[in-house]
């Protein structure tokens, strides 16, 4: 489903989003040395040295609001929990990471402080996300119990991914955002229904380098279901996002006419708690009018936590023809598939 990336292809990508993706892919290598100046300028006002791996942390603190040390390890950090672990000490001394305790058997959890909005609003990195008030920004950081669990499922969707990826040579992450509101967009779900907004929970843009030097580029939404919604509402979402991509929504998005709305495909990946949670999502997607069959990809939090590339995946299309009669009974015997294979698959949605 990926469309190559050359000059063309670029020119066609919305400018705000090319240069945050640009800046997001050089502040999530690690090791990419120490910010230019920092010794000198005023923006060093912190007893420790900002790195760009450190922004990149609380770039990733402040999209997501919290994370553990664990998942800043696999996005930040090569994966290696000892680096991580001295490094976050270093910046949780210097004020600008705090740490949110929890009860004694669950990792705490870490946070950005006013000091480290700070460094990343002297540096214009805040610039680049919706503007917010002070207060704004307090109440975005107060998070309950709830939300807490649903944002740490996303992270852990986000690190397995990273992970994941990082053992593959020819695949890159050159975006995983995980603020809804960089993402949100308006679309009716069909049948004259009003508009509604649409908030996923992560944007993922990975590169893979193609054997004649070229770069394709696959895209995907996410949607982490924790079992808090009811099937009508998962069902209504996947339809809005079949309208967002066929009503040429996402093709504005990059700075292109509606009317080229197949030159940016997309992939929606759905992860849940259980497979029968699962299932019953596929057969639904499968009931609906028009029935979704080859746009959404469903896996669950333990299968895309072990290895998110692996054969985990199925589509509606796979759950329907999975019917087997044996012995005059009927029962489903599943086929997955792999991210390569979502990745490749660039074909009507609809069937």
């Amino acid at each position: 489903m990926g469309f190559r990336v050359d000059s063309s292809v670029l020119g066609r990508v919305a400018p705000a989003a090319r240069d945050s993706g640009r800046q997001l892919a050089c502040l999530l290598r690690s090791g990419c040395g120490i910010v230019n100046d920092m010794r000198t300028s005023p923006k060093n006002a912190y007893p420790v040295v900002l790195q760009e791996r450190d922004l990149g942390l609380l770039r990733g603190l402040f999209e997501s609001r919290t994370m553990t040390a664990a998942h800043a390890a696999a996005i930040y950090f090569d994966g290696s929990r000892e680096a991580a672990k001295k490094r976050i000490q270093k910046l949780k001394s210097a004020g600008i990471v705090g740490e949110r305790r929890r009860r004694v058997f669950e990792p705490a959890l870490l946070l950005l402080t006013p000091r480290g909005t700070d460094a990343i609003r002297e540096r214009g990195i805040l610039a680049e996300y919706p503007a917010l008030s002070g207060a704004a920004l307090e109440k975005r950081g107060r998070v309950s119990d709830l939300t807490i669990r649903h944002e740490l499922a996303v992270m852990d969707v986000k690190a397995a991914f990273y992970e994941a990826i990082r053992k593959v040579d020819t695949l890159s992450v050159a975006e995983f955002t995980t603020w809804p509101r960089l993402h949100q967009f308006e679309v009716s779900s069909g049948h004259g229904r009003p508009e509604a907004v649409v908030r996923p929970d992560g944007f993922i843009r990975i590169h893979e380098k193609e054997a004649d030097g070229g770069v394709s580029e696959h895209t995907f939404f996410l949607e982490v279901d924790r079992s808090t919604e009811t099937q009508d509402v998962l069902v209504s979402r996947a339809h809005c996002y079949l309208n967002y991509y066929k009503s040429g929504g996402f093709a504005v998005k990059n700075g292109a006419p509606r009317s080229d709305f197949k030159d940016y495909p997309f992939r929606v990946l759905m992860v849940f708690k259980t497979a029968e949670r699962r299932n019953n999502t596929a057969e639904r997607l499968l009931q609906g009018t028009p029935p979704i069959l080859t746009q959404v990809y469903l896996s669950t939090l333990d299968e895309v936590g072990k290895n998110p590339l692996g054969t985990i995946w199925i589509r509606p299309v796979d759950y329907r023809e999975a019917t087997v009669v044996s012995g005059g009974s009927h029962f489903k015997k599943l086929s997955f598939v792999t991210i390569v294979e979502i990745t490749k698959d660039h074909g009507n949605f609809m069937l």
